[in-house]
């Protein structure tokens, strides 16, 4: 017989409270589900538990009923059928490395991929067993002659999120589909919004959450989509072993922005445009590199593939201008906050020096490129800002 509530101490009552939500309650947001220990109602249910099961619960780690309804949004934002939850982009990119190959296995990856992602590569190579070799971002169909038996994952980045070329991703996607090799591309430049991989033939999309989905720069967070369900629990079994979970307050940050994210999507782009066609005609710039502009390399792969293009895009300034300029002229910007990442409300600006980040391809411009990342500020202080630095800097 179960004893009264009424009659247990005071410490059992707050640890077993008698209060629940109210039935038929509900709202707009979704419940914060925070938990480790995941209970069960008997040894029998415990037990007929199935790890492949997305919808049963089994530890916090894994999943809570809040992750999952994230997960759930994500996969059908983007045209996929599962998506697993990450700790950062980078955990995500991670995951897949651990969830496909393995030693003596080889991995292709274009040669304007995300830093990190190339640091890891070779981490896997230098210790790990694995050969990771790099490709021109624009080789298209010609990615053919560079498959072994041994190659195992193709990486894709569409467009670089540094020198904005864009790949012919059909076509890669097709020399790989012939090969039986996986595809996978870094798609967190179109938030899954202007860029649809699975119609394009890729086989896992990795996401940093922390960008547009966000929207705040507040969170840490990345996702592997996917439709295949067998290349799903490949996934899924490795993100388990590595222990990889995330927080479900930062779950509710992102699933409170989502709504949001393609409105301001396209604000971003919106300005970003307008600011990328002025600053070519500034004699400061050499080159400005945003996907949706002809001259930019693979600009007929964007205008066949993406629908937009959001808030990035890089400038080479005229070689006359020392790197040491450059520097002056990003440190001279007040609007623009000197940082990594983007999809949050405030633009960023970051030097780099390209020539020393290539292996595969050669760099064609002899400038300092700047990233600029515009932010949802007025298109018209922006512009003022880069011009008043420019002034100050180059003068």
């Amino acid at each position: 017989m179960t004893e009264p509530t009424s009659k247990r101490g005071l410490q059992t009552r707050i640890v077993h409270p008698e209060d629940a939500l109210t039935p038929g309650f509900a709202s707009f947001s979704t419940p914060v589900t925070r938990a480790s220990t995941v209970v069960f109602p008997d040894l029998a249910t415990m037990r007929a538990l199935d790890w492949r099961n997305d919808a049963q619960w089994r530890y916090g780690l894994h999943a809570t009923p809040t992750s999952i309804t994230l997960a759930q949004r994500l996969a059908a934002l983007e045209g996929g059928k599962h998506a697993l939850l990450q700790s950062s982009g980078l955990s995500a990119i991670s995951n897949v490395y651990f969830g496909i190959v393995k030693a003596g296995d080889d991995v292709l990856m274009p040669d304007n991929a995300y830093s990190p992602n190339r640091e890891f590569g070779d981490w896997l190579a230098r210790d790990f067993g694995i050969t990771a070799r790099y490709y021109d971002p624009l080789i298209g169909a010609g990615i053919a002659d560079l498959i072994r038996p041994n190659t195992r994952l193709i990486w894709v980045e569409a467009p670089g999120s540094v020198t904005m070329e864009v790949p012919d991703v059909p076509a890669i996607t097709a020399a790989a589909r012939a090969r039986n090799v996986v595809t996978a591309i870094d798609n967190t430049f179109s938030a899954g919004l202007a860029f649809r991989p699975f119609e394009h033939g890729v086989d896992i999309s990795v996401q940093a959450l922390t960008k547009y989905q966000s929207g705040g720069s507040d969170v840490l967070m990345g996702a592997t989509i996917t439709v295949d369900v067998e290349l799903h629990l490949k996934l899924k079994r490795a993100r388990m072993h590595m222990g990889i979970g995330v927080s479900v307050d930062d779950c509710s940050l992102v699933l409170r922005s989502l709504p949001s994210m393609k409105a301001r999507f396209e604000a971003h782009d919106r300005s970003a445009l307008a600011l990328a066609q002025w600053l070519r005609t500034r004699p400061e710039i050499a080159a400005v590199l945003h996907p949706a502009l002809p001259d930019c390399p693979g600009h007929a792969s964007f205008k066949r593939d993406f629908s937009g293009a959001g808030g990035l895009f890089s400038v080479v300034f005229d070689a006359r201008y020392s790197a040491t300029q450059i520097d002056a002229f990003v440190e001279a910007l007040e609007l623009f906050a000197i940082g990594w990442s983007w999809g949050g409300s405030h633009s960023l600006a970051m030097p780099y020096d390209i020539a020393s980040m290539r292996t595969a391809s050669q760099w064609p411009h002899r400038g300092t490129l700047v990233r600029l990342y515009i932010g949802l500020e007025d298109e018209a202080d922006l512009r003022l800002d880069i011009e008043r630095a420019m002034t100050s800097a180059l003068a």
